[in-house]
């Protein structure tokens, strides 16, 4: 069985001077990764591995859960940055099979498309959601369309 966690991007500043692939947090996005990774903790869900899109907005939310999970430094994959539903579908059939539970740090529109794809569900995949995905498979290539369910929802303003 395979399980993938999708965490959106904390939120991140939209001040004027930072390029995009450059923008910070802000201290708001700060504090909801950390609110964020302790929800996760406290359902005892907890990913093996966490790939993160290298944008820093996207970097410094992976670096917060990996610290308050205890889990190894976030791998970076830069496919994740500004991926559509298609680049994302290939970077989640490409994970190494023998993590079962990874997490995968990025940006929408991508993770909602692949939300919906993956799940047939529409979910508003707001500033540092997390959203668990179960597949009855054992490879992370056999994935597809409908092919997993949401197990675990969760967003900062619930």
């Amino acid at each position: 069985m395979k399980k993938l966690l999708l965490i959106r991007h904390a939120k991140a500043t939209h001040e004027t001077g930072y390029a995009d692939f450059e923008r910070p947090l802000k201290y708001s996005g700060l504090q909801d990764a950390a609110i964020m990774a302790a929800r996760l903790q406290e359902h005892s869900l907890i990913p093996q591995i966490l790939i993160s899109s290298p944008a820093l907005r996207a970097l410094t939310t992976a670096n917060i859960f990996t610290e308050h999970l205890s889990l190894p430094q976030a791998g970076t994959n830069i496919n994740i940055y500004e991926a559509d539903n298609d680049a994302l579908i290939t970077i989640v059939e490409e994970l190494p099979n023998d993590h079962d539970f990874i997490g995968l740090v990025g940006h929408n529109p991508g993770f909602s498309q692949l939300l919906y794809y993956l799940t047939g569900q529409i979910r508003d995949v707001e500033t540092c959601a997390t959203v668990l995905i179960q597949f009855e498979l054992d490879e992370w290539g056999a994935i597809g369309n409908n092919s997993g369910s949401i197990v675990y929802y969760s967003s900062p303003v619930q």
